[in-house]
């Protein structure tokens, strides 16, 4: 099993470099794609904030911190 490690615990320097190395950008709280729009959780459809945002194991989707977006991602993509 994949180890879990907390964004909450990082700085948003380290939160902005782990998303360029993904390939994203920042726009003061927002998270910016390739293509310059907002990104939006695929659950909720609200723009992720930087300080609540969540990527788990074996992806690189990001998705808001929120139980709803958790319980969604696990019954489309299964456990870990």
């Amino acid at each position: 099993m994949a180890e879990l490690i907390s964004l909450k615990e990082y700085s948003i320097d380290s939160k902005i470099a782990l998303l360029k190395e993904l390939g994203y950008s920042v726009n003061g709280r927002n998270i910016i794609c390739e293509n310059g729009s907002v990104v939006k959780d695929r659950y909720i459809d609200t723009p992720v904030k930087i300080e609540n945002m969540l990527i788990l194991p074996g992806s690189t989707i990001i998705l808001d911190d929120n139980e709803i977006s958790i319980i969604s991602y696990f019954e489309e993509f299964g456990d870990l």
